[in-house]
């Protein structure tokens, strides 16, 4: 592939009702979409999951945009890739920056599956044709309403609950809903919520029968998170801790971690999601997808990335409907009883909807080798 040319649109859209977790909530969702184009004029998608504000990790939207633009075009920009796995080693000399990484990798890892005439799943080495879904729910303004929210949810096919969870909104909404559904998969996200001073508290989730918890302990540790998996019986779920392949490796040796969260931005693409995923599968360890509120060409890597054998839990790649009136893809993305289809076109295999993507384009970059 010769990278000629790659535009970036920033884009801004009003997602159906507000998001809550423990730190904030917010409606309007900005993020970035890459467009690569090689010398024949294929186009490939990616789709950044940075924030607007560093409130999941250090980077943002403005940083990404920064990063993108200009560190890692000018790495690519009419250079000639063979395989999309080459572009995290011509990434490596840049620390960090992982979701400006992955928009740019993602892209270009649908190029190549266009130009090789196969899906992205096939690409990657999937072998699922259907996946399963779960939900993330964000913090509500009452237990009654969470409740409702759940059920309408349970109506719907989804076959995992995730609730968000911090202190003084935690054991007893869990415990309301296990009353409520006493057989759904249910599980409590605290996104570094708590610290060990929290272990009693956070012990009394046992009751509860949970699937895992997710990230209760500060986003960057591993050594802490071991001492509480050895005083809790409910699996421990690394998220934000897990940012590359050596970090899973670590989290696993130490006992921190019964299962990991695989999210392609946090991590720096899907050549580092690979590597994780068949690390985990190697050590017994599940994984799931874990999502971003992403739009159409963000859901459709993740819908690709789960068709791998070892997401043997259900993921956050609810579809484009649970978040927006319209999405910037063509067909949307759909689960039907709690499965997602996944698509055999070519590539991401949804067609991005430019007309929708243009309306929702604030501002946009072309860059030409």
């Amino acid at each position: 592939m010769h990278i000629k040319k790659i535009t970036i649109r920033q884009m801004k859209m009003r997602m159906k009702s507000p998001f809550a977790t423990s730190f904030g909530s917010f409606q309007e969702k900005e993020f970035l979409v890459l467009e690569v184009t090689d010398e024949l004029g294929n186009a490939g998608y990616g789709e950044s999951t940075a924030f607007s504000a560093p409130w999941y990790s250090e980077e943002t939207l403005q940083t990404n945009l920064h990063i993108i633009r200009d560190f890692l075009i000018p790495l690519v920009l009419n250079k000639e890739i063979k395989h999309p796995d080459e572009v995290s080693q011509i990434f490596s000399p840049l620390r960090k920056n992982n979701m400006a990484k992955a928009a740019v990798e993602g892209a270009i890892w649908d190029l190549y599956a266009k130009r090789n005439k196969l899906s992205l799943a096939d690409a990657l080495g999937g072998t699922a044709e259907k996946i399963e879904v779960g939900i993330s729910i964000g913090i509500q303004k009452s237990t009654e309403a969470l409740i409702e929210v759940v059920r309408g949810y349970i109506q719907e096919g989804y076959k995992r609950m995730k609730v968000k969870i911090k202190p003084g909104y935690d054991v007893e909404v869990i415990r309301s809903l296990r009353e409520a559904f006493p057989e759904v998969p249910l599980m409590a996200d605290a996104n570094s919520a708590y610290t060990l001073d929290d272990l009693e508290l956070l012990k009394q989730l046992d009751e509860f029968d949970l699937m895992m918890i997710e990230q209760p302990l500060a986003s960057d540790d591993i050594i802490d998170h071991a001492k509480l998996q050895k005083e809790l019986k409910t699996p421990i779920c690394l998220d934000e801790s897990i940012l590359s392949l050596e970090d899973a490796r670590k989290a696993i040796e130490l006992g921190s971690t019964k299962i990991i969260n695989v999210k392609i931005g946090r991590v720096g693409g899907l050549t580092e999601s690979k590597k994780i995923h068949d690390y985990c599968m190697e050590k017994g360890i599940p994984i799931w997808c874990g999502g971003m509120l992403e739009a159409g060409i963000g859901r459709a890597h993740n819908v690709a990335l789960t068709s791998l054998p070892n997401f043997i839990l259900p993921g956050d790649t609810a579809s484009s409907s649970r978040y927006w009136e319209e999405d910037l893809i063509t067909p949307e993305v759909v689960a039907i009883d709690g499965y997602i289809t996944v698509p055999n076109g070519y590539g991401i295999g949804y067609e991005p909807n430019l007309e929708v993507m243009e309306r929702y384009t604030v501002e946009h970059f072309t860059f030409e080798g």
